[in-house]
C-alpha cells in the first residue's frame, strides 16, 4: 500500500510539472497572438529601433526557453504545501506576473502604444522580482530559474523605452 502511495505521488508531481509548463506556454501563445497579427507585424516592422534590437528570429526561441524555465520554477513552488500562506503568496505573484506578461503584448502590439507598454513592463519587472523573492523562500532553484526571465524583461523594458523615444 505504501508503494502505491509513492507511485501516486510521483504521478501527481509529473502531472504538476507538465501542467506548470503548459500553463506558461499557453500564456506565451496568448501573448504571441498579439505579436503575430499581420497588422501588428507591419506596424512593428515600420518602427525605428535601436541597434541592440534583436532579430525577429531571436525572439521566439528565447521566449520558449524562458517560459519553460518559468514552468519548472512554478512546479517547484506548486509542489510545496499549499496550506502555507507564503506558498499562496508566491503563486499569486507568479499568476500576476504571467497576466502582466500577456497584458504587455496586448498594450504594445495590439494597442500599438509603446508609451503605455513601457510603464506596464516596469510594473511587470517589479512583480517578477517580487515573485523571485517569494520563490526563493520556497525553493532557491525556482528563484534561480526565474532570473533569466527577469533579466530578459529588464532588457525588453530598455528596448521598449528606446522604441517609445525613437517613435514619438
Amino acid at each position: 500500500m505504501e508503494r502505491w502511495g509513492s507511485k501516486m505521488n510521483v504521478a501527481i508531481n509529473v502531472l504538476k510539472l507538465i501542467a506548470s509548463i503548459i500553463i506558461c506556454q499557453v500564456a506565451s501563445l496568448i501573448g504571441a497572438k498579439f505579436t503575430i497579427h499581420p497588422a501588428n507585424i507591419i506596424w512593428y516592422a515600420q518602427l525605428a529601433k535601436p541597434a541592440f534590437n534583436p532579430t525577429n528570429d531571436a525572439f521566439y526561441p528565447v521566449w520558449i526557453v524562458l517560459y519553460t524555465l518559468m514552468g519548472i520554477a512554478l512546479y517547484l513552488v506548486w509542489r510545496k504545501n499549499l496550506e502555507q500562506g507564503e506558498v499562496k503568496i508566491a503563486l499569486s505573484l507568479f499568476s500576476a506576473q504571467l497576466l502582466l506578461n500577456v497584458l504587455w503584448s496586448w498594450v504594445f502590439f495590439e494597442l500599438q502604444a509603446p508609451f503605455y507598454a513601457f510603464f506596464e513592463i516596469i510594473l511587470l519587472a517589479i512583480v517578477i522580482l517580487s515573485t523571485v523573492i517569494a520563490f526563493y523562500k520556497q525553493s532557491e532553484l525556482a528563484a534561480v530559474l526565474m532570473m533569466p526571465y527577469f533579466l530578459r524583461v529588464c532588457y525588453e523594458a530598455i528596448l521598449n523605452y528606446y522604441i517609445w523615444q525613437m517613435n514619438p
